[in-house]
């Protein structure tokens, strides 16, 4: 087995105090030294305040602190390597979040805030906060940029067996109120689309209102450059009204049994959709419709990087949390 940069026992030896954890988050981000300012941009005039005693220094409630401070000779600002990334404002120390990050990208299956809450002694809410904190800097803006080429698309639904629920669901009182209490609609479940492209395997999903081709359209145009994207469906209608507005459109049938023709089919989308609702189900067993996307950015995520190692995918995160700022009260307002 190849031996990677880092690994539990790695960042252990590494990280054996939080200053130690503070240079390497400053290594991993900077490469050591800030580039410029986060509050000004100033990149020249920029030097470090070296505590008196050389490692700790006390904060203002008069508790003692690790954490490493900048200061910008332009606009007198103080700041620190966590400033204006996901890691802004945290109680919870710099060891623990690099564990926690390493352990998050290894996993191919998710890891729930229970077992983070269990492994690291940190409340449900807090481990709840950092896995959304950490999900929110797997966002790749744009997601893949305006990609050509062939991209396979589909859509599927999220959600638990309508037969499972309780009567007081509202899902179930709107069911019962329908003329002769007829099935379950698909609209009882949360629909999801996706796209995989052919030959970068990028992968980009997102919750949607509906599977019409006015609401997949953008989902599709938002990754792909339309007029160099060779679309490759099932028999779906919503997608011979796509067709109109990409280069090419090819499509399998799966009612007469085709499922792959050469290099079309949606056989990689759909093993896309098979990952996440594995690691949903087995893993957090139920998520929020509120919430859905940060999940969906999460396996888009490490189903795009998956030929990556764990450290490569690491130092992806490490490198995207700048101006990702997540705050708690929002998050959780409804």
């Amino acid at each position: 087995m190849s031996k990677q940069e880092f690994s539990i026992p790695k960042l252990a030896s590494m990280c054996q105090t939080e200053a130690d954890a503070y240079l390497l988050l400053e290594d991993l981000r900077w490469g050591g030294k800030p580039d410029a300012c986060p509050h000004c941009g100033g990149m020249e005039k920029i030097y470090f305040l070296t505590p008196k005693n050389g490692e700790t220094r006390k904060t203002r409630t008069g508790s003692v602190s690790a954490r490493r401070v900048w200061k910008c000779g332009h606009c007198r600002k103080q700041f620190s390597v966590l400033t204006g990334t996901i890691f802004h404002g945290t109680k919870i120390s710099i060891r623990t979040w690099l564990f926690v990050i390493f352990e998050f990208v290894s996993a191919k299956n998710s890891v729930s805030a229970w077992e983070i809450s269990r492994k690291y002694e940190v409340t449900n809410e807090s481990a709840w906060h950092m896995l959304h904190r950490i999900r929110e800097a797997m966002k790749m803006e744009p997601v893949a940029g305006l990609l050509g080429g062939a991209v396979q698309v589909d859509e599927t639904w999220i959600g638990g067996n309508p037969k499972n629920r309780h009567a007081s669901d509202p899902r179930e009182a709107a069911r019962l109120a329908r003329p002769g209490r007829g099935g379950y609609a698909a609209s009882d479940k949360q629909p999801v689309a996706a796209l995989v492209h052919y030959e970068t395997r990028q992968a980009h999903a997102v919750a949607v209102p509906d599977v019409t081709a006015q609401t997949l359209m953008p989902t599709i145009e938002q990754v792909m450059d339309l007029k160099r994207t060779h679309l490759h469906t099932d028999g779906g209608p919503a997608y011979k009204s796509i067709a109109a507005h990409v280069a090419a459109h090819e499509w399998v049938d799966h009612n007469a049994g085709e499922y792959a023709r050469g290099n079309v089919g949606t056989n990689l989308v759909e093993g896309f959709f098979s990952q996440l609702k594995r690691s949903l189900d087995g893993t957090h067993h139920a998520v929020s419709t509120e919430h859905l996307d940060r999940y969906l950015t999460q396996f888009s995520f490490m189903y795009s990087h998956c030929r990556d190692t764990d450290s490569e995918r690491m130092r992806r995160v490490l490198g995207n949390v700048d101006g990702r700022r997540l705050v708690y009260k929002p998050l959780t307002a409804h």
